[in-house]
């Protein structure tokens, strides 16, 4: 919190400086405010004369480390003003700054956490003990869906205890809202701000407010947050590598043409072209793309907490948490497509045979081919999220007894609307790397052309739209019974703890599609002679709004998203839901759990908690199945299908530390955990994918994952809030789920888009399944929250809060060619780091975070697409302008920075994208 001193002869001097503005922008209940703060604003109140003193960030800094000191097992934390206040976009974004956490980005915006460079799946999050539900149908949760000025604090629990819900392989997240009694009395807090993007060139406004005051015994909190993202982001990307098997397993003329390009411009000859493992070793640029994306946001929180609390002793609570996170993206699209099936090798200009030798790949870098298929694609996703939780906890003390009740409802809805329009040119082109993605350009083969200024080549193709509908509930109902003991009671025992906890959660979704390749539905006598000319046409830019292109120099004209709603949508058009890709999945779980916490005296304090939780989980799992016909007609019949299933186990959590000296603490924590599949892989569906020749398969028998897990580190607490700490951990975890193929369709008929037979294959099946053995990841964190004056008087105010996180894991990716990988999503290196300036009116930040390479994808199962290391400087200052107002000034990515990718090396680049620095402005009001 902030405590404000003010001397009225200087409020000129401050308007002047009011041009330096902000960062750190406390919320107003947030526990922050240290002993010296404290006293600062007695003596505001005292003498209106005196200086205007500003504590928000560093009193946020010293309730973090209190919190990490009092938590029994391994945490960090962050509280209100770090998460409000710091210039992150969302929740996930807030959280990056935590030793260990890193985030996935997706256009430059952060949305899923990874805890110590594990997937995101394998973090438990939870919102005021309940886990929360975001619609996405897994175990990880979409943070960019939360407002995060709705937020009071956030602790990353990387130990569990016995009483856990869930102890989460990689560690939980239990984020709490403000409640009135966290400082009583009235309290009014107000933001405005208005944000810019350099790219798009657009402000976008957002507003907060809270109220909370306390009657008596009585509390009420109301808080809102209402924001808009318009955000653009310019992507040369989808280059990516696809085996020459394309055209070797066709055995017809194009087969026959590829072999010899082969051979006579790069001296490849196959000893057995039905080889997979040889084929596929010699690779060619798919697909190249020149997209821009232009994301309208608009997120709205409301956070509610009534409270009855006659005293210290007995407390009633009701928290509301709900909000809506709607999304438009526009996406333009033009790209050329090598690997068409009408296409093959014409002319190999360029190879590269030595970079990936030691796995055998060779890398067509330059190709002319016969037949690129060339694609102008104008899609629109509109997704739309509504999330609410509810919950009512009881806290009572009597005696030595503490009996804590709770219950609640989290849901999540989710619809997804996606629009494709798809213009298509055959012809021959020349597609090639460049140095930082790929081109397509004129080849000298006749008939060749310029695929971005001829919109008379491009023929309509068809209007693809599909919808999906998302629902994601959770019920859950918890007691826990707590036993104070004095030492003379039980010698070493301070207390025991047992509850238990059940939960109901569903997960059940529908999804349709529909393609309409004429003026209306199911026309099959209609002649397509539409051109892309034929429909409304503008420059992309001039479209979505902004800057020219980015990661080029280069213009071109597509069909906006709004003519194309309007003209190929026929009245009442709707995407009908398909009974085949229904399903629903069910899972309850009853858990029991006992610990107890111990204190002895080994020439030092030694506190130990120990304690095992039992769980019981049910399952089950209905959709359909797709059944060949037998009576004789073609196809398939959709017949509905469902299983059930079980597992127990019994997971202990060890946690201790030992004070070394009141300022030095070594901790050490052991434990067994889990993460359960997410309910979309345990969920009867199909997906095809036929440019890869597989059908993905749900699987309903999937158990958890679980791990073993141990920790020691040293914690070093400093004078005026400094903290030094260090730790080393090691999980072995077992049963991970993985996809793998598990059996062969035979006689797939695969059609090309214009309804002509491309061809008749052997589909692939691939399924999640848990896979055989273990593997280990271990790391080692550091952190250092170090306030300069306590070294030098005359550097107070200055200071750092730095961490970093090395990884090392002895997984490897999922190659089908053997090609050894870090697990996917795995940085083995991050870095954080903040520096500060807090002294008087004036508040100053600048961020860094930075995480290494790691691997994004196994691009067809074969080959590791990484998206390279990645730095983004954030900064923020504020002038406290008045006792009640602020000015803000905030920096996101203010150098800019391009996030790229490659596959296997960097010299084969697979993106080149901008998404830009956005600045904001902004004034608070708080009284």
């Amino acid at each position: 919190m902030t405590s404000t001193r003010l001397r009225t002869s200087r409020i000129p001097t401050l308007m002047l400086g009011a041009a330096l503005a902000a960062i750190t922008v406390p919320q107003a209940y947030a526990q922050t405010m240290d002993a010296d703060a404290a006293a600062a604003a007695q003596a505001a109140d005292a003498d209106p004369a005196s200086d205007l003193i500003v504590t928000g960030y560093r009193g946020s800094l010293k309730a973090a480390i209190d919190i990490k000191r009092d938590t029994i097992g391994f945490s960090d934390s962050i509280v209100a003003t770090d998460i409000a206040d710091f210039p992150e976009q969302n929740l996930s974004e807030a959280l990056q700054r935590l030793p260990g956490i890193t985030i996935e980005r997706d256009r430059g915006l952060g949305t899923r956490v990874n805890v110590r460079g594990l997937p995101s799946e394998f973090t438990f999050v939870s919102i005021n003990k309940l886990a929360t539900a975001s619609g996405s149908g897994g175990r990880d949760v979409e943070f960019d869906i939360f407002a995060s000025e709705l937020i009071q604090s956030v602790t990353v629990h990387k130990s569990p205890v016995a009483s856990d819900e869930e102890g989460g392989i990689a560690g939980s997240v239990a984020i709490r809202t403000a409640r009135p009694f966290d400082i009583p009395g009235l309290r009014l807090v107000g933001t405005a701000e208005g944000a810019y993007n350099t790219i798009s060139e657009k402000v976008d406004p957002k507003f907060s407010f809270l109220a909370s005051d306390t009657f008596g015994d009585f509390g009420v909190l109301v808080s809102v947050a209402k924001q808009k993202r318009t955000n653009r982001t310019d992507s040369n990307s989808g280059i990516n590598f696809r085996p020459i098997s394309r055209w070797t397993d066709k055995g017809n003329a194009q087969t026959t043409q590829a072999l010899a390009v082969l051979e006579r411009d790069a001296g490849i000859v196959f000893n057995d072209v039905s080889d997979h493992n040889e084929v596929d070793r010699v690779v060619f640029l798919d697909k190249v793309g020149d997209r821009v994306y232009l994301n309208d946001q608009d997120r709205f929180g409301l956070s509610g907490s009534v409270q009855y609390k006659p005293s210290e002793r007995f407390s009633l609570t009701f928290d509301a948490f709900a909000g809506s996170y709607d999304t438009d993206e526009d996406e333009y699209d033009a790209a050329a497509y090598s690997a068409s099936s009408r296409s093959t090798l014409d002319v190999i200009h360029d190879y590269d045979d030595t970079t990936l030798a030691d796995n055998g790949i060779v890398v067509l870098r330059d190709v002319s081919y016969t037949a690129t298929q060339h694609e102008f694609l104008s899609k629109e996703y509109l997704n739309d999220t509504d999330y609410r939780q509810f919950s009512g906890e009881m806290n009572w003390q009597t005696g030595s007894w503490s009996i804590d009740v709770l219950g609640g409802y989290s849901g999540a809805k989710k619809t997804r609307d996606y629009a494709n329009l798809k213009h298509v040119a055959y012809a021959p082109s020349r597609t090639r790397y460049t140095a930082k993605g790929g081109e397509t350009i004129p080849s000298d083969a006749s008939g060749s052309f310029d695929m971005y200024n001829s919109p008379e080549s491009y023929l309509f193709e068809a209007y693809e739209t599909s919808y999906e509908r998302i629902k994601d509930d959770k019920y859950a109902a918890q007691i826990d019974i707590r036993r104070d003991f004095n030492p003379s009671d039980v010698p070493g025992l301070t207390s025991i703890e047992f509850g238990g906890r059940y939960t109901d959660k569903t997960n059940q979704r529908d999804y349709g599609e529909e393609k309409i390749q004429g003026p209306t539905r199911g026309d099959s006598s209609y002649v397509n002679t539409r051109t892309l000319a034929d429909s409304e046409l503008e420059y992309v830019t001039d479209i979505t709004g902004g800057q020219d292109y980015r990661p080029k120099d280069l213009k071109w004209m597509q069909v906006p998203n709004s003519y194309a709603r309007d003209f190929f949508r026929p009245d009442g058009f709707v995407s009908p839901f398909d009974d085949g890709q229904y399903y629903k999945v069910q899972e309850k779980t009853w858990a029991g759990y006992a610990m107890a916490d111990l204190r002895f005296d080994i020439a030092v304090p030694v506190f130990v908690n120990i304690g095992a939780r039992y769980i019981h989980t049910e399952t089950r799992s209905e959709g359909f199945q797709q059944i060949q016909n037998t009576d004789g007609s073609t196809g398939y019949t959709a017949a509905p299908v469902s299983s059930d299933g079980s597992y127990d186990k019994v997971l202990p959590a060890f946690n201790a530390h030992a004070e070394l000296t009141d300022s030095l603490l070594l901790r050490a924590a052991a434990s067994q955990t889990l993460i359960r599949p997410a309910l979309t892989d345990l969920a009867y569906k199909r997906t095809a994918s036929f440019n890869e020749f597989r059908y993905s398969d749900g699987n309903p028998g999937l158990k958890p994952t679980y791990a073993d897990q141990w920790e020691v580190g040293v914690e070093k607490y400093l004078p005026n809030g400094g903290l030094l700490a260090a730790s080393y951990f090691w999980k072995k975890i077992k049963g991970v789920v993985r996809n793998q193929l598990t059996g062969t369709v035979p006689n797939v008929t695969k059609y090309n888009a214009n309804g002509t037979i491309d061809g008749v294959y052997d589909f692939d099946v691939y399924q999640p399944v848990n896979a055989k053995g273990s593997y280990t990841v271990s790391g080692v964190e550091l952190n250092a929250i170090l306030p300069f004056g306590m070294f030098v008087d005359a550097l107070d105010g200055f200071g750092v809060n730095a961490n970093a996180t090395f990884l090392d894991s002895s997984l490897t990716g999922e190659s089908d060619l053997g090609i050894p990988t870090s697990p996917v999503g795995l940085a083995d290196k991050v870095y954080n780091a903040t520096v500060f300036y807090e002294k008087g009116p004036v508040s100053i930040r600048f961020s860094y975070n930075r995480k290494g390479a790691y691997v994004e994808r196994i691009e067809r199962n074969m080959y590791p697409v990484y998206r390279a290391a990645y730095g983004q400087l954030d900064a923020s200052a504020s002038y406290q302008l008045t006792r009640n107002f602020r000015l803000e000034l905030k920096g996101i990515n203010i150098t800019d920075e391009a996030t790229t990718g490659y596959t296997m090396d960097p010299k084969f680049p697979t993106m080149y994208e901008f998404s830009g620095a956005r600045i904001t402005f902004g004034v608070r009001g708080q009284f």
